[in-house]
C-alpha cells in the first residue's frame, strides 16, 4: 500500500509546517485555529497516515536525533517521497501535546522508525544510544536498558504509548526491559532527559523513554490493506529474526496485526586489550542469547475523524537470556569466584483498551484520552556463584531460584482545555494496582575438602511476601503563551503509593504497610531570542517510590555474604533538577546546547545496620544517599548539500556523592563522549551509505568501583560503524530493499563502562544484512 501525502489532514499539515511568527511554531492557518490543534491533539490523532516500515530503510534519517519526522513515515515504495531537506520533528511526551522539538521547552529527542528500519536495532535501548546524556546497561539482544545522565534502572521511566511499564518487584538498579516491545512495531521512540514526575508520577527522575507503536491507517485513506515483511541476520550470535506487519482498515475499522521471532545465540567478543583486561583471543560471552518471540493485535472503531475506541493485545516470550559473563578460564583468573545469572523464561502478557477524542468542545475538556492497562509479567531467575576454596572440586556452591509473577491493572485519565483563545489546561489522573506473587528456593553446598560427603542446605523461605503496591496521582499541568516570543509550562502532582505485604505461604510474620504521600512542581519556559533560536530553562522536582525489593526483601544475600532486613518506612527519593540550554535551527541545519544540574536526596542505599543475623552481617536499605550530578549536552547537524548530512553530539557528565566523597555517582557511565555521524543519499534515491563513531573519554571514578577488572580507569575506546541501503525493484504494489552494515568495524575490544566492572565486553565486528519488502 502506498502512503497518500496529498491527503493529509489540517490537523497534520499544522503540525509539520513551521511558523517562525509564533513561539508555538503554527502553520500558514489562522494562528488561533494553529495553537487549538497543535496544544489539544490526541497523543495518536485518528488522521495521521498509516505507518508503513520498510521504504525508511531507503532513505536514511538525518542523523542526530533532533530532526526526524515521527508524525509521517515515508512511502513504503518509492524513496522520492521522502524529503531532502531536515524536518521538523513532533513529541507528545515531554508536554502530553504535539509540539516540534524545537518549541518544546525541555531536553526532548526523537528516534523515527526510518533509523530503527535502516539499522536493525535488537531494542528501543540500542537505539537511542547515540542521544547525549544516554547510555546503555546490559548486554545482548534481550537485556540491554537505558541510562539518563547518570541514573539508571528504577529511576528511569519506561513508558509504552505513554502508560508505564516499570516493575515494582524489580532491583532499583534494574528496571523492565525495553525488550518487552518489539521495536519493529514502533513508530518513534521519545527521550526527555531530566524529571518528568508532573506528568508521569513515580521513578521519572533520570528521564522518560516512551516507546509510541505504529497506528491503523487513517479513516480518510477509505478501505485499504497493506504490510511488510523482513528479515534480518547477524553474525553477533548468528542472529535470525524474521517480522511481517500487516494493516488495514475496512470501513471504520482499522486493524494491525504484527508478528516476530528471534533466535541469537551467545555472541563472542574480540581480542584485544581493555584496560588491564587482555584476550588472547575471542572469548564467547555466557548469557548473550535469547530466544524471544512478539505478538501484538491493535483494532480501533472510529467513531468519527477525531474519535475512536480501540482495543490492544500484546505477547512477548523470551527464553534463555542470562546476564552475561566471560569465563573465569578465559579471563586467565582460574580458581576464580564464578557467578552465573540466568533468566530462563519471561512471558509478558498485556491487554489496553481506551478512547481517544479530539475538537469536542466540551465544558471541562476538547480533548480526552482515556485508557485501561492490564499486564501480567511472569519471569524465572536463577543466580549461581562458586567461591572456590583452593583445591579443585571444592568450595561453597550457592543456587537461588525464583519465579515472580506481578499482575498489573492501571487506568490514566487525561483531557486538555483550551482557555483564553491561546493556553491549554492538560489534566487528569493515573492509578496502578500491582499485585505479586512469588517463590524461592535456595540450595547451599560447602565442600571443604576433595572427597568431603555432599550435605546439600535447601531453604524455600520466601524472599518477599505476597505484596500489593497501589498508585494514584493526579496531575494538572498549564501551557501560557506568554507573547508571541514567550511560553511558560507550569504544572503540579499529588501522589500517593502504599505498599501492603499479604498472607504468604512459608512466612509467619510479615512487615508493616508502607504508605506515603508526595507533591511534585515543576515550570518550563521557552523565550525566542532571535528568529532562529530560541532559549530554553527548566525547573523542577522529581521522585522515585520504593520497590518491593527494597521495602520487603528479607533474606540471605545472593552472594551469601550478609542478611537484607526489610524496611517499610523507607520515604520516596526526591529530586530537584535545573536546566537551561539554546535551540537553534534554520532550513538545512539545527544545534542544541544544555546544560543540567540535579539534586538527588534521600537517595535509597544497602547499608551495614551493625548487627548480626545469625552468622551474618545485617543490612537495610535506608533513605541516605545524597548525589549531585551535572553535565553538558550538545549535539548538531547539518546538509551542507542536497545528498549529504553530518551530525555530531558531546556530552560531559560528573557527579558527587555528599556522604562518601570516595564515589561518583556516575562512575560506571561515560565521564565525557563525542559521537559523529555521516550520511550520503544518492540524489535518485536508490542507495544510501553513512558512517557512524562514537568515542568514550576514559572515566577516572571508577576506582570508587571495587573489585573492577579493567582497573580504576576505564579506558577510552572508539567504535566505528558503517551501513548502506539500495532499493532493488519493485513489483506491483511490491518494493523490495536491502541494507547492509557492519557493526564494531575496527573489531574493537571494548564493553560499555556499566558493563565493564563485571566485565561483559561489547561483540566482535558483526555482519547485519537485512532484507525487507512492502505491499
Amino acid at each position: 500500500m502506498r502512503s497518500s501525502p496529498g491527503r493529509v489532514s489540517p490537523l497534520k499539515a499544522q503540525a509539520t509546517e513551521p511558523d517562525s511568527t509564533s513561539i508555538r511554531g503554527g502553520g500558514k492557518m489562522n494562528r488561533a485555529i494553529s495553537r487549538a490543534l497543535l496544544t489539544i491533539a490526541v497523543i495518536v490523532p485518528l488522521n495521521v497516515a498509516a505507518p508503513t516500515s520498510v521504504a525508511a530503510a531507503l532513505s536514511v534519517a538525518s542523523p542526530i536525533l533532533i530532526q526526524e519526522a515521527p508524525q509521517e513515515k515515508p512511502d513504503s515504495t518509492s524513496v522520492d517521497s521522502i524529503p531532502t531537506f531536515i524536518l521538523n520533528p513532533i513529541n507528545v511526551t515531554a508536554t502530553r501535546s504535539l509540539k516540534q522539538l524545537f518549541f518544546t521547552a525541555a531536553p526532548v529527542s526523537v528516534v523515527g522508525s526510518d533509523r530503527i528500519v535502516a539499522e536493525r536495532p535488537n531494542n528501543a535501548a540500542e537505539m537511542i544510544r547515540r542521544i547525549p546524556g544516554v547510555d546503555v546497561n546490559g548486554v545482548g539482544a534481550n537485556q540491554q536498558r537505558p541510562i539518563i545522565r547518570g541514573q539508571r534502572g528504577q529511576r528511569i521511566l519506561l513508558l509504552e504509548d505513554g502508560l508505564r511499564m516499570n516493575n515494582a518487584r524489580r532491583q532499583a538498579d534494574f528496571g523492565e526491559l525495553p525488550s518487552i516491545v518489539d521495536v519493529n512495531q514502533l513508530d518513534r521512540i521519545e527521550v526527555v532527559r531530566g524529571p518528568a514526575s508532573v506528568l508521569y508520577g513515580s521513578d521519572a527522575i533520570g528521564g522518560v523513554v516512551n516507546m509510541i507503536s505504529s497506528e491503523t491507517p487513517v479513516l480518510s485513506e477509505g478501505d485499504v490493506i497493506g504490510g511488510s515483511a523482513n528479515f534480518s541476520y547477524r553474525t553477533a550470535g548468528e542472529q535470525l529474526w524474521p517480522a511481517i506487519d500487516v494493516f488495514g482498515r475496512q470501513g471504520k475499522v482499522g486493524y494491525r496485526a504484527s508478528a516476530s521471532f528471534r533466535d541469537t545465540e551467545d555472541y563472542r567478543s574480540a581480542s584485544g586489550t581493555f584496560g588491564d583486561v587482555t584476550l588472547e583471543n575471542d572469548v564467547t560471552v555466557s548469557g548473550s542469547g535469547v530466544r524471544d518471540q512478539n505478538y501484538s493485535f491493535l483494532v480501533d472503531y472510529a467513531v468519527g475523524e477525531y474519535q475512536k475506541v480501540y482495543a490492544k493485545f500484546d505477547y512477548y516470550k523470551a527464553e534463555d537470556a542470562g546476564f552475561g559473563f566471560v569465563a573465569n578460564e578465559d579471563l586467565g583468573l582460574d580458581g576464580g569466584v564464578a557467578i552465573n545469572i540466568q533468566y530462563p523464561d519471561q512471558t509478558v502478557t498485556k491487554l489496553k483498551a481506551g478512547y481517544q477524542a479530539l475538537g469536542i468542545n466540551l465544558p471541562f475538556a476538547d480533548r480526552i484520552d482515556a485508557s485501561l492497562f492490564f499486564m501480567d509479567n511472569e519471569r524465572d531467575f536463577i543466580f549461581d556463584v562458586n567461591i572456590p576454596f583452593g583445591s579443585p572440586g571444592t568450595g561453597v556452591f550457592v543456587n537461588q531460584q525464583n519465579f515472580t509473577d506481578l499482575q498489573t491493572f492501571g487506568l490514566r485519565l487525561e483531557t486538555a482545555k483550551l482557555f483564553g483563545g491561546k493556553h491549554v489546561l492538560t489534566y487528569g489522573l493515573d492509578y496502578y494496582h500491582d499485585d505479586s506473587e512469588n517463590t524461592d528456593r535456595s540450595e547451599t553446598v560447602v565442600i571443604p575438602f576433595p572427597g568431603a560427603p555432599v550435605n546439600p542446605m535447601a531453604d524455600d523461605t520466601p524472599t518477599i511476601p505476597f505484596s500489593t503496591y497501589d498508585k494514584f496521582g493526579v496531575f494538572a499541568q498549564a501551557d501560557l503563551e506568554i507573547s508571541d516570543r514567550a511560553a511558560l509550562i507550569v504544572g503540579a502532582r499529588w501522589q500517593n503509593f502504599k505498599a501492603t505485604p499479604q498472607a504468604t505461604p512459608g512466612l509467619d510474620e510479615l512487615p508493616g504497610t508502607a504508605s506515603e504521600n508526595t507533591v511534585v512542581v515543576a515550570a518550563n519556559g521557552l523565550v525566542k531570542i532571535a528568529p532562529n533560536l530560541n532559549l530554553v530553562g527548566t525547573v523542577g522536582r522529581g521522585f522515585r517510590a520504593p520497590n518491593l525489593v527494597e521495602l520487603f526483601f528479607n533474606g540471605a544475600a545472593p552472594e551469601g555474604n550478609g542478611f537484607q532486613i526489610a524496611n517499610p518506612d523507607l520515604e520516596p527519593e526526591t529530586s530537584w533538577n535545573v536546566d537551561a540550554g539554546l535551540k537553534y535551527r534554520r532550513s538545512n541545519g539545527a544545534v542544541e546546547a544544555f546544560y543540567f544540574r540535579t539534586r538527588l536526596e534521600d537517595g535509597i542505599r544497602i547499608s551495614a545496620t551493625g548487627d548480626s543475623v545469625g552468622p551474618f552481617p545485617a543490612f537495610q536499605s535506608i533513605n541516605v544517599d545524597k548525589l549531585i550530578l551535572k553535565g553538558i549536552e550538545l549535539l548538531a547537524e547539518v546538509q551542507p548539500v542536497e545528498s549529504v548530512t553530518l551530525g555530531a553530539t558531546y556530552t560531559w557528565l560528573d557527579g558527587d556523592d555528599e556522604e562518601n566523597d570516595q564515589n561518583n555517582p556516575t562512575s560506571e557511565t561515560y565521564s565525557s563522549r563525542i559521537t559523529g555521524e555521516a550520511t550520503y543519499r544518492q540524489p535518485s534515491g536508490r542507495w544510501w551509505a553513512q558512517v557512524q563513531i562514537r568515542h568514550n573519554g576514559e572515566q577516572k571514578d571508577a576506582e570508587s568501583v571495587t573489585g573492577s577488572l579493567v582497573g580504576e580507569v576505564l579506558p577510552s575506546f572508539t567504535v566505528m560503524h558503517a551501513r548502506a541501503g539500495v532499493k532493488l525493484f519493485d513489483h506491483g504494489r511490491m518494493s523490495h530493499s536491502i541494507v547492509l552494515g557492519v557493526e564494531n568495524l575496527t573489531d574493537q575490544l571494548y564493553a560499555e563502562f556499566s558493563n565493564a566492572t563485571f566485565f561483559r565486553p561489547a561483540p566482535k565486528r558483526t555482519l547485519l544484512v537485512s532484507w525487507a519488502t512492502s505491499f
